[in-house]
C-alpha cells in the first residue's frame, strides 16, 4: 500500500512481549503486524526479548530489547524490565515511524516509546486492553499510580484511543482519554485457522493427538493460571457431568488437582486451534478483562461459551441465549457446565451462533482495515523526518 508521494504506511507497534512468548496482548500484536504487512504497511514492532537483537519475521522487524522477567517468573506478573538500550531503540524507530501505536500504558516498553513519539513529534495511537486487574493489592497500588501518571498522558495525547469494551473504554477516560479520540475496536481473530469441527470424526482424531479422552464432554480452560483469570474458580466446578482441561500454565498452579483434570500444558497457536475444536466448552470465568481473545478463538471454533457477566461485554450485544454469561461464582459455574453438557442440542445451536459472530465481527482483514483508517486519521497532512525533529 502507498501513500501517494509520501511512501507506504510505516507504522511502529510497541508491545511488552511478542511471541514465541504466549500471551493475549502478544498475539493481538503479532496478528495486527502480519495482517497489516499483508496490506502494505511497513511494520517494525519494539518488544522485549531475552537478549537485545533486530529480526525479520516473515516480513515484519521486530526489534527487541533484552530484559529481566523474573517478576513474571516469581509472582505471575508480566512486567519485563528491560535494558538501558529501551529509549535509544525506541527514538530511532518513532522518528523512522509515520504513527506509534502503544499497546496499553501499563509497562515499560509503552513509557518509552510514549516518550520516544513526544520527542519526536510523531503522533501516536493507544490500545488500552483492559482496566485495573484484581492482582494482590500492593501491585494493584503499583496499576493505579502508573495509569494516573503514564497512563494519563498516553491517553490524553493519543490521537485515537482504542478499546475492546465499555468498562476499558470508562476506565481510559477517566484517565484522561478524549471521548471524541475514542473508537471501540474488537480484536481480531484468524477464522481459518481457528475453525469448528468438521464432524464426530475429526474431533476424535484431534482429541488421540492431543491424548484427550474420547468419551464424555471436554470443559476447556484457556489461559495463564492466574487467581483473575478464575482457573481456580473452575477447579472449584468440577463435576461429573464433565472433565475439565487445562491449557497455558504455569503447571504448578494445577498441585493438588483431581485426578480427572487434564493439563495439556502451553500450546501454540495450530495445537490451541486442535484444542478448541477436540473440546466441547470453553469456560473463562475471569474479572477485569476486555473481551478476552481465547473468547473470541473459541467462539470462532464453534464452541458453546461459559464465561463472567462483566457490564464491559454490553457494547458487544451478545444473545444471552447463545453466549452463557454468567455470575463469578463456582456453584452457578458449575450448574451452567453441567446443564449444556448435557444438551448437545443446546451446545451446537451455540457454537454455531458463536461462528457466525465471529465471522462477521472479528475477522482479522477487518480489523487491519480499520486500523490502517485510525492510523491515517491519527497522522493527518504527513511530515517528513526532518520536520518531526
Amino acid at each position: 500500500m502507498s501513500d501517494n508521494a509520501a511512501g507506504p504506511l510505516k507504522v511502529l507497534l510497541v508491545c511488552h512481549y511478542y511471541p514465541p512468548h504466549l500471551g493475549g496482548i502478544e498475539n493481538v500484536v503479532h496478528s495486527e503486524a502480519r495482517y497489516l504487512t499483508a496490506a502494505g504497511v511497513q511494520v517494525t514492532v519494539l518488544t522485549s526479548g531475552d537478549r537485545s537483537s533486530v529480526t525479520d519475521e516473515d516480513g515484519v522487524r521486530v526489534v527487541r530489547v533484552g530484559a529481566w522477567n523474573g517478576l513474571e517468573r516469581k509472582a505471575g506478573l508480566s512486567f519485563p524490565v528491560l535494558g538501558p538500550k529501551l529509549l535509544r531503540r525506541a527514538m530511532h524507530w518513532a522518528r523512522w515511524a509515520d504513527v506509534v501505536h502503544i499497546h496499553d500504558a501499563f509497562y515499560l516498553t509503552s513509557w518509552a516509546a510514549l516518550t520516544a513519539a513526544k520527542l519526536t513529534r510523531t503522533p501516536t495511537v493507544a490500545t488500552q486492553h483492559m482496566a485495573l486487574v484484581d492482582y494482590k493489592p500492593a501491585v494493584r497500588v503499583v496499576q493505579q499510580a502508573v495509569y494516573a501518571t503514564a497512563g494519563r498522558l498516553l491517553m490524553r495525547d493519543a490521537r485515537s484511543v482504542i478499546t475492546i469494551n465499555s468498562d476499558v473504554a470508562a476506565f481510559a477516560r477517566a484517565y484522561g482519554a478524549r471521548p471524541e479520540r475514542m473508537r471501540h475496536l474488537p480484536n481480531g481473530v484468524d477464522t481459518e485457522l481457528f475453525r469448528p469441527v468438521r464432524d464426530a470424526a475429526e474431533q476424535a482424531a484431534e482429541r488421540e493427538r492431543l491424548g484427550l479422552p474420547q468419551d464424555g464432554v471436554l470443559v476447556l480452560f484457556a489461559g495463564r493460571f492466574v487467581s483473575y483469570k478464575g482457573f481456580d474458580l473452575l477447579l472449584a466446578a468440577e463435576d461429573p457431568g464433565y472433565r475439565l482441561v487445562f491449557a497455558g500454565g504455569p503447571a504448578e498452579a494445577l498441585a493438588g488437582a483431581a485426578d480427572s483434570v487434564i493439563y495439556l500444558g502451553s500450546l501454540a497457536p495450530a495445537d490451541m486451534a486442535a484444542a478448541y475444536r477436540a473440546c466441547d466448552i470453553l469456560a473463562l470465568p475471569s474479572t477485569a478483562e476486555g473481551f478476552p481473545l481465547t473468547v473470541q478463538e473459541a467462539m470462532s471454533s464453534g464452541m458453546a461459551i461459559v464465561t463472567t457477566d462483566l457490564s464491559g461485554y454490553s457494547v458487544y450485544e451478545l444473545d444471552r441465549d447463545r453466549v452463557s454469561l454468567i455470575d463469578r461464582d463456582a456453584e452457578t459455574l458449575r450448574a451452567r457446565l453441567r446443564e449444556i453438557a448435557a444438551d448437545s442440542e443446546l451446545r451446537r445451536q451455540m457454537g454455531k451462533y458463536g461462528r457466525e459472530y465471529a465471522v462477521e465481527r472479528f475477522a482479522w482483514p477487518k480489523h487491519a482495515s480499520r486500523l490502517i483508517e485510525t492510523y491515517r486519521s491519527a497522522i493527518g497532512p504527513r511530515k517528513s523526518s526532518a520536520d518531526r525533529g
